[in-house]
């Protein structure tokens, strides 16, 4: 949670002038702030599409701008996402959110992510859907996961509590990241929510990255590979497309991992 401001930014290539297809959905009708997705296309027919989530703040009203460094975290992962996937039929869907806060029963981001998760489906019915959030995102997208086409959730060091619904991901593929030294949201409680779930989830990984803090500005390059790599490998499996994480993917999480610290 950037509950400081929301203090420290995305690395990584940002690919600014890599020849993509980018094109803007529709605005959610609503009165004041709506949310907003910018979406990277596929090359060809979509096949799947990835919804990026970003994070926030506990209490905030305040609509959310391209500016704030919560949605632009994320733009290297999806563009890293985009670049792996795109050739076979990927399409990658960054969520800005209406309000930087989550703001109690209200949930705002979760009735955001619903919303692209109607968009997604008007304009690609019966196609798979990947989430992959940060933060208060993670939580989202955990939350959101019971959308019938989800297949599968990458939640980077999330806002989870024991409060967090277990059901929402049943025959779901998860993989949770967190950082040991995560002092805005809760490493434990990732991994006591990894536990809770693992009897419902289709499968549950989850990696603790030791000496990492909350904005992934420490091993960028491990969160990447691992957020790519796992939904990759569950676009796939979901629909048969000749594509394969890569061999670091491989190397960081085998098949067999359920518990893995790096």
């Amino acid at each position: 949670m950037d509950n400081h401001g929301g203090q420290g930014a995305g690395s990584g290539g940002t690919g600014q002038n890599e020849a993509v297809q980018a094109g803007q959905a529709p605005p959610a009708p609503a009165d004041g702030a709506a949310p907003s997705l910018s979406i990277l296309e596929a090359s060809g027919t979509t096949r799947g599409v990835v919804l990026v989530l970003h994070g926030g703040r506990a209490h905030s009203r305040e609509p959310v701008e391209a500016r704030h460094l919560s949605p632009a975290r994320m733009i290297p992962f999806a563009r890293h996402l985009h670049r792996a996937g795109r050739n076979h039929g990927l399409a990658v869907w960054s969520l800005r959110n209406s309000v930087r806060g989550w703001n109690g029963p209200d949930m705002s981001p979760l009735q955001d992510a619903r919303w692209a998760l109607r968009q997604i489906a008007e304009r690609h019915p019966d196609i798979p859907v990947f989430l992959l959030g940060h933060s208060m995102g993670g939580l989202t997208a955990v939350c959101a996961a019971d959308h019938p086409q989800v297949q599968a959730v990458v939640a980077l060091a999330p806002w989870l509590s024991p409060e967090t619904p277990a059901e929402s991901v049943a025959g779901r593929k998860v993989l949770i990241i967190h950082g040991t030294t995560d002092h805005m949201t809760s490493p434990a409680q990732s991994l006591a929510f990894a536990r809770r779930v693992s009897g419902d989830a289709a499968s549950i990984q989850y990696v603790s990255l030791r000496g990492v803090g909350h904005f992934m500005l420490r091993k960028v390059r491990v969160w990447q590979t691992l957020s790519t790599g796992f939904i990759i490998k569950s676009f796939a499996e979901s629909t048969g497309a000749g594509v394969q994480p890569s061999r670091a993917f491989l190397d960081l999480l085998p098949d067999s991992s359920v518990h893995v610290t790096l």
